[in-house]
Order: C-alpha cells, then structure tokens, then sequence
C-alpha cells in the first residue's frame, strides 16, 4: 500500500494508506489528538517535537544499521556516532520523565522502538549503551512498563536474531 517505497510501515484508515513512521504518528496525532495528543499545542514546542524526531530519524537508524553492517574502522565511527547521537537525546530529555514532560508525547512515541534494536547495536559492536547513556537506557525501561509500549514492540532479542540472520545472509560474520 505504500505507493512508492512498497515497504512498511503503512497505516490503513478509512481504507486509505497513510505511510512512513513519522507521518503516521503526525496523522494519528491530527485524527486523534481529542483522546490523547501527541504533539504539544504551542506552535514552537511542536517544532521543537517534530525537530527532534527528524534528527533521530536521520541519525539513530542510519548509524545504528552502520554498526551490525560494518567492520573495523567503519563499525567504529558508527558507535561514536551512535553514542553522541543518543547523549544529544539524553541531553534533551534530561531530568523530565518524558521528552515532553509528564507524559509520553510525539518524541518518545517516535524514539522509543528503536529501543528494541539497542541489544543488537551491543551485541554486534561489542559495547554497552548503557554505560554511555544510563537517563535515556532508564527512560526506555519506564517506556517499556506501559502496557502499550511493551505490547507493540519486539523483544530484543528476536531482533538480535533478525539482524545476526541479516549479517550472515550479507556475508559480514564476525
């Protein structure tokens, strides 16, 4: 249903298909935002919300895939990046619960299942996020108590395998 990446994630509402994870969030945010919003109603703090879930759409991903699709020097500048990348967002949050608050908002929404490939990240490049980014390691376990956050994402460890599978499959065993 995705007209031109033919890819997930799509949302199909109304029979209509409403694609990429950020967008989706944006429409589900539009549609439903009477029950729950997720982005602020100032004009500048939703900016801010949606400036944020840009740079990790640009960032975690991206460096994170470089870690378990990379060796050596490569595999190297990618935990560097991955790491500054995730203290910026710890640096963010800082001592609030949520990134935008009290509650779970846009950002955390948009950040949090990424938390799932974390473990995989570990494994493949021999490091700890923890060790780097304790506060946002501490705010993707509090994430993970609500029972609609631990329901929707995948156990670490089946994506650990996904990517070791994916690792084999492109020739880049350790």
């Amino acid at each position: 249903m995705n007209p031109v990446h033919k890819m997930i994630p799509v949302l199909i509402h109304n029979g209509k298909p409403i694609c990429e994870s950020v967008v989706i969030l944006q429409y589900i945010d539009e549609v439903w935002n009477d029950k729950y919003p997720l982005l602020p109603d100032d004009p500048y703090q939703k900016a801010t919300a949606r400036f944020w879930v840009d740079y990790i759409d640009k960032n975690v991903y991206s460096f994170g895939k470089k870690i378990w699709m990379t060796k050596g020097e490569e595999q190297e500048k990618a935990k560097k990046d991955l790491i500054e990348t995730l203290q910026v967002l710890e640096g963010e949050l800082g001592e609030k619960p949520y990134f935008g608050g009290g509650k779970m908002g846009f950002l955390d929404v948009a950040l949090v299942p990424y938390y799932s490939w974390f473990y995989s990240y570990e494994i493949c490049g021999k490091f700890s996020i923890e060790d780097y980014c304790p506060k946002l390691i501490s705010w993707a376990k509090k994430c993970r108590e609500k029972e609609s956050v631990s329901k929707s994402l995948p156990d670490q460890e089946r994506v650990c395998g996904f990517v070791l599978d994916l690792k084999k499959f492109h020739g880049i065993d350790d």
